[in-house]
């Protein structure tokens, strides 16, 4: 009977191809991999043809899916190789970790993921939080990562399993204080391992004569040294079990890197990738550099095949300066900005994130358990021609076809659901309103959402419906509710949309807060305007409009009392807000009553100045108001007898966040141009801040041909005959005030510093050859 304890480093390439010589030589009836035992009636499908990694085991707790836990294996992780093998050759597979029944009965705040590198993640000490970095500082060399490179991963498959059982050993027997014991794993790491030489010795009981074990490097100590088996026995006695539902996901690059937060992830998953497929053939570098040329001229920038073999030379030169064995991720980075990107960063960037993390997204069979709404998620991918993508995804929709009807309705379904896979994007033109743009990226963690979701109902249809249902009833704001009516609509859920609208109707009818009643309009609004592009029913949106818009008109005059500065400004927002919701209707007996209660409200004197202002503009705008009134009502309102302060706070309001009404009527202009004139000093640094605020939100064009305009006023433009500031001159810098004779004078020397004529023969330097 024999025992070969094989310590990796989880998903490394180079120890993958060490896994795999070694298996190949020691030819073992039995196969031990660090995983959860759960998993060992899904190994099968690791064989299956339609099973491509990057993938992950999924487990979660079935009364809680929300405690999950991912255990990813990509094609160059050394527990893939070791799957792969025992399948091949029809060895006993064996999953050894403890059982995730245990891990997911633990209290929630423990990390259940798997652990980092080598390491238990729980630790607090250096060592055992980071035994390579330990071993890369007594080696001289600052980087852990490269170091680990260097020594195993570019070795092309070398087997190191002894020299890495006998460096962790010297760090574990350091981390533990010595002989003596010292400080100790803590109690989940050692149950975990008591767990593992449990497995290895059940394992040689049923008669397996060559066992081989591959496990975190860190674990290969324990292993080798087993000891009593009452130990284990009596520290795995007791432990709480909950009960778990395990199944093989798609996985991803992006979220096996490591600054996605995965506790075992590696830097640079696309060059591992590479790595371990090219190592034993040869030619990584070349074949790397022509994958990094290709992406590039997809991108439209220009590489020749002299490039590619100039950055090949740079690389192989830098490792050979920085005595490595091979050029490594480093040296490509610095030879591909130095020659690819011509010293610039520009194209790094996009070689990162497509090359070195690589955007892969696995598949697994169809075999694989699913909960049901996966399945119909997976079906209607299948039908709209929707594949899940790793990286991201324009999708441009148009809402006159039917089948881009049904996509819209899955992805706002999925959106309700809280599965985020499409994103909605800004929409404009012609076709803005059968338009509808979406950036779609799959991200595995929505398998988990999906499971979760699952309680509320077995098809997408009926959770989301339910969900819904289940926000109702919290009792939301009518702002929070007309989100949903609009929600439920565009992903066609009509029960949903009667259980939000018959909430609204409730909470509306006794609402006395014109705010809310305001915010929930232009939402309403929307939904009866583009509702029936998607051919969807909004009869019961229809019948609450009007009633709606009545209330605001009622609540409108109290809702404008005694407003400060602030409360002005966001009440004039929702005015405009309501006004483009009420044209949006095209309704003519909603439009009317709506217009009049904004003449009524510009015409009260204790009303904010932002707020009539903003009145008498929309009635301006809609052509209800005569320049003439517009005119008085400006000229009263700007008149010495008034507060500055309201003066400026009604500018706010009527100009918002255009001027153009001040360039097409000039008469506006010159009044508020007299008023600016006519304000005093003490006035003028109150009202200053508003006015800034106000023009500074016009385009440059705007603001330059208004003040053009108010350059030319003379004392007779301005209705008071003062002008500005009451000089009844010409502004500074008009064409009659400029000196001929002293601009003469400047002339020669701007001549000579733009070079416009060569500089005089001189005496040479000092006083008498200095330009005068």
């Amino acid at each position: 009977m024999s025992v070969s304890i094989l310590g990796i480093r989880h998903h490394g390439p180079g120890s993958a191809r060490s896994v795999e010589r070694a298996l190949a030589e020691f030819k073992p009836d039995a196969v031990l991999v660090e995983g959860p035992p759960e998993a060992e009636p899904l190994l099968p499908l690791v064989a299956h043809p339609e099973m491509r990694p990057p993938v992950a085991l999924l487990g979660y707790a079935a009364d809680e899916p929300r405690r999950a836990a991912f255990y990813p294996f990509t094609i160059f992780s050394p527990e893939w190789q070791a799957i792969r093998y025992a399948l091949a050759e029809r060895a006993e597979l064996r999953m050894i970790d403890l059982a995730l029944a245990n891990v997911l009965a633990e209290p929630p705040g423990r990390t259940i993921s798997p652990g980092g590198p080598d390491a238990p993640p729980a630790d607090d000490e250096r060592i055992r939080g980071d035994p390579i970095g330990w071993l890369a500082e007594a080696a001289g060399h600052g980087d852990p990562e490269r170091f680990w490179e260097d020594v195993v991963e570019h070795r092309g498959g070398e087997q190191a399993f002894a020299a890495i059982a006998e460096a962790m050993a010297a760090l574990r027997e350091a981390a533990e204080g010595g002989a003596e014991g010292g400080n100790q794993l803590d109690q989940h790491e050692a149950r975990r391992e008591a767990h593992m030489r449990q497995a290895v010795r059940r394992a040689t009981r049923d008669g397996h004569e060559r066992v081989a074990v591959v496990c975190g490097a860190w674990h290969a100590p324990a292993l080798a040294r087993p000891g009593p088996a009452s130990a284990d026995a009596a520290l795995l006695r007791g432990m709480r079990r909950r009960k778990v539902t395990m199944t093989w996901v798609p996985w991803t690059y992006d979220r096996l890197a490591s600054r996605s937060g995965y506790g075992a992830g590696v830097t640079s998953p696309g060059w591992y990738d590479h790595l371990y497929r090219h190592q034993g053939g040869g030619q990584v570098l070349v074949r790397w550099l022509a994958r990094t040329a290709r992406l590039l001229r997809a991108e439209d920038i220009a590489i020749s095949s002299a490039h590619v073999i100039e950055a090949v030379r740079l690389a192989e030169a830098l490792a050979t300066l920085r005595e490595r064995p091979l050029a490594g991720l480093p040296e490509l980075t610095e030879s591909t900005r130095a020659v690819l990107g011509e010293g610039a960063d520009v194209a790094l960037a996009l070689v990162h994130e497509r090359l070195v993390v690589g955007q892969v997204l696995g598949a697994v069979p169809a075999q694989a358990p699913t909960v049901p709404l996966q399945a119909e998620l997976e079906r209607e991918q299948r039908r709209l021609r929707l594949r899940p993508e790793a990286g991201t995804r324009d999708l441009d929709l148009d809402l006159r076809r039917p089948l881009d009807r049904d996509r819209s309705r899955l992805l706002h379904r999925l959106t309700l659901l809280g599965i985020g896979w499409g994103e909605p994007g800004e929409t404009s033109g012609a076709r803005g309103t059968f338009h509808e743009l979406w950036y779609l990226q799959w991200r595995p963690e929505y398998t988990v959402s999906l499971v979760e979701a699952s309680r509320y109902g077995s098809t997408l249809a009926e959770a989301a419906t339910a969900l819904v249902g289940e926000r109702v009833g919290a009792g939301p704001p009518l702002a929070v509710l007309t989100e949903l009516v609009g929600a439920a609509l565009l992903a066609d859920l009509p029960a949903a949309v009667a259980a939000a609208m018959a909430a609204f109707e409730r909470r509306a009818a006794v609402g006395a807060d014109a705010g809310q009643l305001m915010d929930a309009l232009p939402a309403l609004a929307r939904v009866l305007r583009y509702g029936n592009v998607r051919e969807t029913d909004v009869s019961q949106v229809a019948g609450v409009v009007s009633g709606l818009v009545t209330r605001i008109i009622v609540g409108l005059p109290l809702a404008a009392s005694a407003l400060d500065d602030e409360a002005a400004a966001g009440l004039a927002a929702r005015i405009d807000r309501v006004d483009a919701a009420v044209g949006l209707l095209e309704r003519d007996d909603l439009r009317a009553p709506w217009r009049a209660a904004l003449a009524r409200l510009a015409d009260r004197n204790d009303v904010h100045g932002q707020v009539s202002g903003r009145c008498l503009r929309i009635l301006h705008d809609a052509g209800l108001l005569d320049p003439a009134e517009l005119g008085r009502r400006m000229s009263l309102t700007l008149s010495p007898g008034h507060d500055p302060a309201r003066g400026a706070a009604w500018i706010e309001g009527f100009l918002g966040r255009s001027g153009l009404v001040l360039l097409h009527d000039e008469t506006l202009l010159r009044l508020v141009d007299g008023w600016l004139a006519d304000v005093g000093p003490d006035s003028f640094t109150q009202v200053l801040p508003v006015l800034r605020r106000t023009f500074s939100t016009f385009p440059a064009g705007e603001r330059r041909q208004i003040g053009e305009r108010v350059r030319r006023f003379g004392p007779s433009d301005i209705p008071n005959g003062r002008g500005r500031g009451g000089r009844g001159t010409s502004a500074p810098g008009d064409a009659e005030d400029l000196d001929a004779g002293r601009a003469a004078l400047v002339l020669p020397v701007l001549r000579r510093i733009l070079g416009a004529e060569p500089a005089p023969a001189g005496p040479g330097p000092g006083p008498e050859g200095q330009a005068r």
